[in-house]
């Protein structure tokens, strides 16, 4: 085929659009990958001192809020990966990732709740309405991942 042609022309530029985007999904995948190692180290090491500190009970929720964000990272990370893989974007992932932030959110508002209580009863009526907007929140995630694991189903019975 002639290499001036317009097919051929956009053939190259499919090719090269596909590469750079491969390029991207690889630094993206070390970023996160690496960003996840060093919380999960750090983490760890927080644990360990507070653990022989004695003051694990106080930080239980700090240290949770780190897990999730490592969780957070990690599911974003295996989205990259289907997406270098697959070069398709999964809907599910992003989803998961809505659902974890949701949590972290909620376990970290229940946690402040004595505090807002101290602030007065505006910010605890905020916290409150907050908090209900995140389980409306939670609620439509989950229904979204059944609806799609229930169509997922569905489409591998027809096939």
């Amino acid at each position: 085929m002639d290499e001036g042609t317009p097919r051929a022309t956009r053939a190259w530029v499919a090719a090269a659009f596909t590469r750079t985007e491969d390029v991207v999904y690889i630094g993206l995948g070390v970023l996160l990958a690496v960003s996840a190692l060093t919380l999960l180290v750090a983490g760890t090491v927080t644990l360990v001192q507070h653990l022989l500190a004695g003051t694990l009970p106080e930080r239980v929720v700090e240290l949770l809020d780190r897990i999730l964000l490592i969780l957070m990272i990690v599911e974003i990370l295996y989205t990259v990966q289907v997406s270098f893989r697959e070069h398709t974007l999964v809907p599910e992932p992003f989803l998961i990732v809505g659902l974890i932030a949701a949590t972290r959110r909620i376990l970290v508002l229940t946690a402040e709740f004595a505090r807002l209580l101290e602030k007065g009863e505006a910010a605890f009526r905020n916290a409150m309405i907050e908090l209900a907007l995140l389980t409306l929140m939670v609620l439509a995630l989950v229904a979204s991942l059944m609806m799609l694991r229930r169509r997922g189903t569905a489409v591998a019975d027809r096939a």
